[in-house]
Order: C-alpha cells, then structure tokens, then sequence
C-alpha cells in the first residue's frame, strides 16, 4: 500500500498557488509511491480571494506551528525572506526530523551552511532545486550530474526580470523606466524591482550555485554586485553597434586565491548563446574539466515553473535518506573572495566570461 505525504505549505503567493494548483489538477500524483496530499496552510492572510478553494485544509496564522504540526510530514517554505517566519519555520521543520523543500535562494544564500549543518544533524533532507532557475533543473545538474567532474566556473542570466527588461530596452527603444513599468504590470518585476533591477536577486542564485559546485559555504556577502539601472539606451545601442549585446550576468570561478562571485551588465557576442536567450528567459553555461561546457536556459520562475518544481521534490522521500547538501565552511572548502556590492556602479561593460 502506497504512503500518503501530508503537505504542509507556507505562503500561497505565486509559486505557492502554483504548487497547490499543480497537485489539484493531479490528485493521483505519487512520487516513488508515496501520495503528495497538501493537508495545511499558512498565509498572511486568510481572506485574501485566491483562485483555488483552501476551505479544506487546516490554517495555520503562524507558519511555525505548521512546520511543528503532527498533522504535516513536509513542509514546503515558500515565504520567501531571508530571515523572520521563513527561517523559523525551517528550522522549526528541521528540528523536528522533517523534510524541507524551499524555493527561497534568500534564505539558502545567506543561512544555508546552518541550515545544511542542521539538516544533517536531524538526518533531514533540506531541498531548494526552485530556488534556482525557477523549472529549470539546474542545482540538480551541479549537485548530482556533475558530482564526478571538476567543475572550473559558472556564468549565466539568472533574472528573467533583467533579461526582459534589457530585451526590451532594445527591441523598442523605450526608456529603462518606461520597460520596468511594464514588466510591473505583467507582473515580471515586484512593485519594489530593487532585488531585481540591483542584481541582489542573481547574487543569492549564484552564491548557491558557488557553493555546491566548489564545495564552499554560501557566502552572498562576498559577492561582487552591480545590477543594470544603470544602463541606458546609449550603452544599448552603442553594444549593439560594436556586436554586443548587453545582458546582466551572473558567474563564480575559481581559482588559487578562491572562489570569486559576481553580478553584473556584461557584454555577448550577438552570436552566443546567453546574447540570444530574450524575454525572461534564464540560461546558464557550466564549465567542467571533463565535460567541458554545458549550456541549459528555460524559463524565468513563476506560478507553473516553480511549482512543478516544488512538486517534483517530493519524488525519493519515501526512504527518508538525506539528499546531497550544501557544503559547510570546513577547512577544506575553498574561501570566497570579498567583493561586496559595487557602491558605486560604473558605466563599465565586461566581456561575457570565457569571451573576453
């Protein structure tokens, strides 16, 4: 007889309302032979109109008391937030031996060496594959596809906000201001773009990315971060001209001084493959020694991306073994070299790593 996962999810925004949406329209859904049945929830608010029915599912104000819940075997913290109830309520989860899946890159950027550390101390899988990319598997391909090779860097367009913004900057020839407005109200960028717009967002993504392909604790304080309200439609066209196309990119690399972490508008080839993802699209080039170089794009998160995403990390828990983690600061694990944010962006364009 087939085991029944009772699910227990925190914020119902758009990923959340993705993931219940994804398992209402498959109520058959069992990964390894174990049902996926959302059974409580936690919100903001209770009232707020939401376009599926939660009358249902048990309500929790305070998302701890959910992770905490008898009544719930997984917990998915979707949040968001580096710290505050997000947090809590991950630890509160761990602590008590249970799965964790997250789409949060704030929190696992920022406090997943801790969270890893006691993930592993309670014999509890934390699992974040949303957090990153959004559908696109790729913390699963760095984690596990390439756990036998030697990977030498990481680049790629990791906001699907900036890359349609910057698409857009110069296929009409509007106005950063004038681009950003829309992607608000089609719902691209959040009503305070600066996580976006600043490059914040990318650096969280690739400081996880950091830390699993070299084997160092996320370190987001150390990366260097630029983000594109600074370019205009001069830099644009000026790139277009000599050509380039201007695209904010995200890359780690390492090297004998450790591993350096940055964000920020470089200039592609119009014939590269980053220089040719538009719209919202992601896109990611990994480098091994063996493989050589890997290239994988798809699309920006959102309510379905993220949310068969959330879903399909359900799949394998039905041992309770603990999947691969982030690593922790040991002695081994290489240094990520302070950068920090640029406080003061320059008007200055890199060449797209590996091109220049």
């Amino acid at each position: 007889m087939s085991k029944t996962w009772r699910i227990g999810v925190a914020g119902l925004g758009t990923v959340g309302a993705g993931l219940l949406k994804f398992l209402d329209e498959r109520p058959g859904f069992a990964p390894a032979g174990g049902q996926a049945l959302v059974t409580g929830v936690s919100a903001r608010s209770r009232s707020r109109p939401r376009p599926f029915d939660i009358s249902k599912l048990a309500w929790f104000d305070d998302p701890v008391a959910l992770a905490q819940s008898d009544e719930t075997d997984v917990f998915v913290e979707l949040i968001g937030g580096s710290d505050g109830p997000a947090k809590a309520a991950v630890e509160a989860a761990l602590s008590a031996g249970k799965p964790v899946v997250t789409a949060n890159k704030a929190l696992i950027a920022e406090h997943g060496a801790e969270l890893a550390a006691l993930a592993e101390a309670q014999g509890a899988p934390l699992l974040f594959e949303a957090a990153v990319m959004g559908g696109t598997p790729a913390v699963k391909m760095v984690r596990e596809a390439l756990v036998g090779d030697e990977i030498k860097s990481v680049a790629g367009i990791l906001n699907g906000t900036c890359n349609y913004i910057l698409t857009e900057m110069e296929a009409t020839g509007r106005s950063f201001a004038e681009v950003l407005a829309e992607a608000q109200r089609l719902g691209y960028a959040e009503a305070d773009p600066t996580m976006d717009v600043g490059g914040f967002d990318a650096a969280h993504k690739i400081s996880i990315l950091a830390a699993l392909a070299f084997g160092c604790a996320p370190n987001y304080a150390a990366a260097e971060i630029e983000g594109i309200d600074q370019v205009d439609l001069l830099d644009i066209h000026m790139a277009k001209d000599l050509g380039y196309r201007i695209k904010l990119v995200a890359s780690a690399d390492r090297s004998a001084d450790g591993v350096l972490v940055r964000v920020h508008p470089s200039l592609a080839p119009l014939n590269h493959p980053l220089a040719q993802a538009g719209g919202a699209l992601n896109a990611l080039f990994i480098e091994g020694a063996r493989v050589g170089r890997i290239f994988v794009q798809g699309r920006r998160r959102g309510r379905r991306a993220d949310g068969r995403r959330g879903g399909g990390r359900h799949r394998r828990r039905d041992d309770r073994r603990r999947a691969p983690g982030l690593p922790g600061a040991g002695a081994d694990a290489p240094a990520v070299r302070a950068g920090g944010p640029v406080q003061e962006p320059q008007p200055r364009l890199s060449a797209v790593p590996g091109e220049g």
